[in-house]
C-alpha cells in the first residue's frame, strides 16, 4: 500500500509496504541535477553525487561501504538532469542501518580534499571514457545543438577543467544551497513498518536546508546540425524532434507512437531499414521526456557507405508514418507498454525508485491504474495528429563517425518538407 506522509521539516516520505519481501529497498531522491548548474560549475552535481560517499563526520568512505557490505547490503546513487538519487537495498531487519547511512552522508559529508584529488581524476577518467563511447557521446552532442546555451544542453558528467576546478568548500556549499526540505523525498519499498520509518525518518534528517535554492532553467529547444569526425568503424546517428515532457496531455501517445515507429524487432524502422533493406546494425524511435520538454528521436548505428541511403530511408518513413499507422502495430505498442509497466510493479527497488520521480515530477504517486487508462485511451487520430505536430517543428540531426558521405542538412530538410 503506498502512503505519502510530509515530516515537520517539510520533507515528503512515500512508503510502499509489502509484506511478501524479505528486503527493503530505500533512499532519498533530490529535486536538483545538472539542469540546476551554470556553465562555470557544470558538473558539480554529479562530483557531488560521487563525493557523498567519500566519509562523513563519523563515517570514512571504507565505513560506508564496509557497513552496508557486511549485512548484504547495496548502496548507489546516480544524477540526472533534474535530480540526484542516494539509496541503499538491505534486508528488511537492516533498513535502520540503511536509513542511517544515507542521512549520515546528506547531512554530514566533510568533502575531504585528498579524497576530492583522488575522485576528480576517477571522474575525469569516466569522463574520457564516455567521449571513447560513440553511442553514448552522440546524446551528448545531439543535446548541445537542440539546446544550445542552457543547462539542458550540457552534460551532466561536465568538463575535465570544471571538475577539477570544485573545491570542498563550492561542494558544501552547493549541497546545503540546492538539497533543501522540498526537494527531498524519501522513498522506501518492502516489508516495513511505517510508524517505525517515519519516527526514524523525523530523527535522522534534522540538519537540511528550508530554504529552496536557485531553480532549473526553462528548456528552450532550437534544433539545428552538429557533425564530428572521428575514426570509427560506423556512424553514429541522431535525427530527432522536439518532443513532449512528463506532464504534457500527449505524454503517453508520444511514448507509444516511438515504441510503434522503432521500439521494437517488429517496429517499422527495424523491419525497413534493418531486416529488408539492411542498412543499419541498430537502430530505433525514442521518446526521451523531461520536466518540461522532450525529445523524439531516432537513432541509428550504420556504415560509412551505407548513410548516404540511409538518410532518405528515413525520412520518407518520417513523412509516411502519421498516414499509415494501423490498428494492429498501435495494439502491440499499448500491450507492450502495459506489461513493462505491470512487470516493473514486481521488483520493489524500481517502485521505491518510480514512486519518488513521481513525486517531484507530478507531486503525487501515478497509479497503475490509471497509466494504464491513459494508454488504452489513446487512439489512431491521436497518434497521428501528434506524429503531425512533431515532424512539423525542426529538426536536430547529430552525426558521429566517418561523416563524409552524410547527406547534407539542407537536403534532410527539403526530404522531410520542412518550410
Amino acid at each position: 500500500m503506498i502512503q505519502i506522509h510530509r515530516l515537520k521539516n517539510g520533507i515528503r516520505v512515500v512508503t510502499d509496504t509489502n509484506p511478501d519481501t524479505a528486503s527493503v529497498s530505500l533512499g532519498v531522491w533530490v529535486a536538483v541535477g545538472a539542469r540546476f548548474e551554470t556553465p562555470d560549475i557544470n558538473g558539480i552535481s554529479h562530483v557531488l553525487e560521487h563525493m557523498a560517499f567519500k566519509g562523513t563526520t563519523t563515517r570514512s568512505a571504507f565505513d560506508i561501504s564496509r557497513e552496508i557490505e557486511d549485512v548484504g547490503g547495496i548502496v548507489n546513487a546516480y544524477t540526472g538532469k533534474d535530480m540526484t538519487a542516494y539509496y541503499v537495498k538491505v534486508l528488511k531487519k537492516d533498513w535502520q542501518l540503511g536509513l542511517d547511512i544515507i542521512s549520515d552522508i546528506l547531512q554530514h559529508s566533510v568533502m575531504d580534499k585528498d579524497e576530492l584529488a583522488r575522485e576528480q581524476g576517477v571522474i575525469v577518467q569516466e569522463i574520457n571514457m564516455s567521449n571513447d563511447t560513440p553511442d553514448d557521446l552522440i546524446f551528448d552532442l545531439y543535446n548541445q545543438v537542440a539546446y544550445p546555451d542552457q543547462p539542458l544542453g550540457r552534460t551532466i558528467l561536465g568538463t575535465p577543467e570544471n571538475v577539477r576546478s570544485v573545491t570542498s568548500q563550492k561542494l558544501l556549499d552547493y549541497m546545503h544551497h540546492q538539497y533543501t526540505t522540498d526537494r527531498l523525498i524519501i522513498s522506501v519499498a518492502g516489508d516495513i513498518d511505517v510508524d517505525d520509518f517515519l519516527k526514524k525518518c523525523e530523527e535522522s534528517f534534522t540538519e537540511i536546508t528550508k530554504k529552496s535554492g536557485t531553480s532549473a532553467e526553462k528548456a528552450r529547444y532550437v534544433g539545428g546540425e552538429i557533425r564530428k569526425s572521428k575514426k570509427n568503424e560506423q556512424v553514429n546517428l541522431i535525427l530527432g524532434f522536439e518532443g513532449y515532457g512528463y506532464t504534457d496531455k500527449d505524454y503517453y501517445t508520444a511514448a507509444l507512437l516511438a515504441s510503434v515507429f522503432g521500439g521494437g524487432m517488429s517496429s517499422r524502422l527495424f523491419q525497413e531499414i534493418r531486416e529488408k533493406r539492411g542498412l543499419v546494425y541498430s537502430i530505433y524511435a525514442f521518446n526521451s521526456p523531461e520536466t518540461d520538454t522532450g525529445t523524439f528521436g531516432v537513432y541509428a548505428g550504420t556504415g560509412e557507405a551505407e548513410v548516404a541511403e540511409l538518410l532518405p530511408v528515413l525520412c520518407d518513413e518520417i513523412n509516411r508514418l502519421p498516414d499509415t499507422l494501423d490498428d494492429v502495430e498501435i495494439l502491440r505498442a499499448k500491450n507492450r507498454a502495459k506489461a513493462r509497466l505491470l512487470m516493473r510493479s514486481e521488483n520493489h527497488g524500481t517502485h521505491a525508485e518510480s514512486n519518488a520521480i513521481d513525486m517531484i515530477i507530478h507531486g503525487r504517486v501515478v497509479p497503475d491504474e490509471e497509466a494504464i487508462a491513459k494508454i488504452d485511451a489513446v487512439t489512431k487520430q491521436d497518434m497521428a495528429c501528434v506524429a503531425r505536430q512533431i515532424f512539423a517543428g525542426r529538426p536536430t540531426l547529430a552525426s558521429l563517425g566517418p561523416i563524409s558521405q552524410v547527406p547534407l542538412y539542407d537536403s534532410v530538410l527539403k526530404r522531410l518538407n520542412y518550410a
